[in-house]
């Protein structure tokens, strides 16, 4: 029996190529995602199509609030910066987008949530490479979580669970994660990556993830599929 493992599912690109190489690495994805206050529900409904269309054996929306502590365009009333080119981000440090403690904040029900279904295994889309330079996202904070997640829970106590975070995107640029999944069958165009998309759901095209995004499609070669609202 394939073995189970918890799936960080955003509906983006970096975490649906996640879910397809789990599923190729032979484990049983539990999919996890989660309604925190963001400014906009087209990234949920993007991973509900993910998940009908690549399949889980479960997938759970998690409802938290992080609009209660702000401090990111993306929970509260900051304008989502724009740019004409990648050339002008990555200006001042990490950018208003990133969200306080996120990544830390999800792997916490992550790890309930395998606590739960017996699994040893987390995946997440974190990726070190081609990305907006959010502290949770580099390689020692993957380890140091893993290592406190051994030590907080009644299954690591006792020995019955070692878990383990894959992050097998972490040294990927988006050109390879792009190769990678339409090497897997990823159907690219049912997910959404705008941190600001309008109401119809098209994707921005001038947001920094956008902007990795598009970078990411032509590198690979490939179009990006999705919809965009000067297109």
């Amino acid at each position: 029996m394939a073995r189970p493992a918890i799936v960080l599912l955003s509906g983006g690109l970096d975490s649906t190529t996640v879910l397809a190489i789990a599923k190729d690495q032979g484990y049983t994805p539990y999919a996890l995602s989660f309604r925190y206050g963001q400014r906009h529900s087209v990234e949920l409904e993007a991973a509900k199509r993910v998940v009908e269309a690549q399949g889980a054996a479960r997938h759970v929306i998690a409802d938290i609030d992080l609009r209660v502590f702000g401090g990111s365009a993306l929970t509260s009333d900051i304008e989502v910066p724009k740019h004409d080119s990648l050339d002008h981000t990555g200006e001042g440090g990490v950018p208003i987008t990133y969200v306080p403690a996120r990544n830390t904040i999800f792997l916490s029900f992550a790890l309930a949530y395998a606590e739960t279904v017996n699994a040893s295994d987390i995946f997440t889309g974190v990726t070190a490479v081609d990305y907006s330079g959010y502290p949770d996202c580099r390689p020692e904070y993957i380890d140091a979580y893993a290592k406190m997640a051994n030590l907080a829970t009644r299954a690591g106590v006792e020995g019955t669970q070692q878990l383990k975070i894959h992050s097998p995107l972490m040294e990927m640029s988006k050109a390879d994660i792009v190769r990678e999944g339409l090497r897997l069958g990823v159907d690219y165009s049912i997910t959404s990556s705008c941190y600001d998309p309008d109401e119809q759901g098209r994707a921005c095209g001038r947001c920094e993830t956008c902007l990795l995004r598009l970078k990411g499609f032509a590198e690979a070669g490939s179009t990006d599929p999705v919809r965009y609202q000067d297109a």
